[in-house]
């Protein structure tokens, strides 16, 4: 399998170009386009239970799509999500974990389990739903594409971070996620920011630069 991630960062889409005999599973609805000799499978998002776990608090659909490639040659399928941003990719090992927001994952390689957990009231009280998708490394490993609305900013964490609510796509599965307000009661209501996440801990977020529900905050008034 080779992939290549083009027309990022505003209009991303990940080319995968799949060897003979292999095969990738992606959201479904995230086909862009696939050559025409390709096999494709929907299936539950990982069994029905996992599936209707993604679908009513992940994000989530409740049915994957896997693009298989039972030709002798090369063939290619490209993939995008629903909303112009960036996307990433990231390798994971056996035992390594990636925690992501509902929502973000887009596609899978290899040996890599992608489920819902739970991720407690502090998420659920911040606008993040009330679990959260976890991919995690199984023998052999495997590629994860996750992707946001907007660009994407790695952060370095080393005790705590503010992140407004919205924002943050995936973290290392070592930082807590806390319910704070960023200044006194009287700024955080009046200066427009309310409560937000608190990340403590050490490791690695990844923030999207544009909001969603930000988004439809500013369109709605437009439409009346």
């Amino acid at each position: 399998m080779n992939a290549t991630i083009s027309g990022g960062p505003a209009f991303a889409h990940v080319h995968v170009d799949l060897e003979a005999g292999e095969q990738v599973t992606a959201e479904s609805g995230a086909m862009q386009s696939m050559s025409a000799d390709l096999d494709l499978k929907a299936h539950f998002n990982g069994g029905f239970f996992s599936a209707l776990g993604k679908k009513l608090f992940g994000g989530e659909s409740l049915l994957a799509a896997s693009y298989v490639n039972n030709t002798a040659e090369s063939r290619r399928v490209t993939l995008a999500q629903n909303v112009p941003g960036e996307i990433r990719a990231v390798q994971l090992s056996e035992g390594d974990t990636l925690c992501m927001q509902r929502g973000a994952w887009l596609a899978s390689y290899g040996n890599v389990k992608v489920k819902t957990v739970w991720a407690g009231f502090v998420s659920w009280f911040v606008g993040e739903g009330l679990v959260k998708l976890q991919a995690v490394g199984a023998p052999g490993g495997g590629t994860v594409w996750y992707g946001a609305y907007g660009g994407i900013i790695e952060r370095e964490v080393k005790g705590e971070l503010y992140v407004d609510n919205g924002f943050l796509v995936a973290y290392e599965p070592g930082l807590k996620l806390k319910v704070a307000l960023p200044g006194g009661l009287f700024a955080s209501i009046f200066g427009g920011e309310g409560i937000v996440t608190k990340v403590v801990g050490e490791g690695r977020i990844w923030i999207q630069t544009r909001s969603i529900t930000g988004l439809a905050a500013w369109l709605n008034p437009k439409f009346k």
